[in-house]
């Protein structure tokens, strides 16, 4: 069962159709991943967004998603965000590839009742 998600953007109009994004994804991330073909991400200076989310974890959107080699690395950074406690990277340890892709980080959610 997934625990972890990649979320593509589906509205964007970049040079990768958002289905075959999610088609390639879907054969090169790690166990535990599902993606999932969602409207508008706001990204659409950089199409094609996508975000990496789990629960417990900093949250991920990378825009400027483009080629075959973009999406290799996010199945890398997938295995990297997998694999981290609390999905905390630097930009010097995730893919070059997306070392200029990344739109933003957001902490994890903080358990209600605490600061």
């Amino acid at each position: 069962m997934a625990d972890h998600f990649v979320l593509i953007c589906g509205t964007c109009n970049g040079p990768i159709p958002a289905h075959k994004a999610k088609e390639t994804l879907d054969s090169q991330l790690p166990e535990g991943f599902s993606t999932r073909l969602i409207d508008c991400m706001a990204g659409c200076d950089r199409p094609m967004t996508v975000g990496l989310q789990a629960n417990g974890k900093a949250q991920y959107l990378f825009g400027d998603i483009q080629s075959p080699a973009d999406l290799s690395a996010l199945a890398e950074f997938a295995h990297q965000f997998r694999d981290s406690e609390d999905g905390w990277t630097s930009a010097s340890t995730r893919p070059l590839a997306l070392y200029t892709k990344t739109l933003s980080r957001m902490p994890c959610l903080p358990p209600e009742g605490t600061a």
